[in-house]
């Protein structure tokens, strides 16, 4: 499968979810490859910050913020059983790539009318990759929520009544995640049965059961 976390919205954690629903592949002995497409290369730097602390690597991070990903990611899901594509914000070329290379798109948004908003440009952008592959599914993530909050149940509801429909399971805002990833670490290496190891891989068992 060939996962894209795309949104033109910066902000919004997709290289987070990224590196934190590769690390919970790798664990349960898939062979992952994240694929940095993002020109600011955030991804690779968690990688290096990760090397340099002189941790196992358990999944490949290849740096490709190039618009002809939809010709090389087919190319690496040939030895992997799962691509994630950590997607660019507002660099349209790069993201239309993404989105032809993928074979689901999970949009991350915050609890946040900015963020519903924001969205409303990636919807158009995958009716347009949808003319070339017409197959393609998506569904928005809520990501960063504080689930007792009357905004995020307002956007839950919300994004439930798009065409594309929502995730059912979300992640809420944990400082863990921000902790994990200085350390070049995620959530489940310092906290494995905490909440959020518990949320990445609800929404990891999720995606999976959609990618089937």
């Amino acid at each position: 499968m060939i996962l894209a976390l795309l949104n033109q919205k910066g902000g919004v954690g997709k290289t987070t979810l990224a590196l934190n629903l590769a690390a919970r592949w790798a664990a349960q002995g898939r062979r992952v490859t994240l694929v940095d497409a993002d020109p600011q290369g955030s991804a690779l730097d968690w990688a290096q910050a990760r090397s340099h602390a002189g941790l196992a690597r358990t999944f490949g991070v290849v740096g490709l913020p190039r618009d002809t990903l939809h010709h090389e990611a087919p190319e690496l899901a040939r030895a992997a059983d799962h691509v994630i594509i950590d997607g660019p914000p507002r660099v349209a070329a790069l993201l239309r790539s993404a989105l032809l290379a993928a074979d689901l798109v999970v949009i991350p948004v915050q609890p946040s009318p900015l963020d519903g908003w924001a969205s409303a440009e990636m919807l158009r952008l995958l009716d347009e990759a949808r003319v070339y592959r017409p197959g393609l599914r998506a569904r928005f993530l809520l990501n960063r929520c504080a689930a007792r909050t009357v905004i995020a149940r307002e956007t839950k509801d919300a994004l439930a009544l798009q065409e594309t429909g929502a995730l059912r399971r979300t992640i809420g805002q944990r400082v863990l995640f921000a902790q994990a990833m200085a350390a070049g670490r995620v959530a489940g290496e310092i906290e494995p049965d905490g909440p959020a190891a518990a949320e990445v891989a609800a929404v990891a068992a999720e995606i999976e059961a959609l990618g089937r």
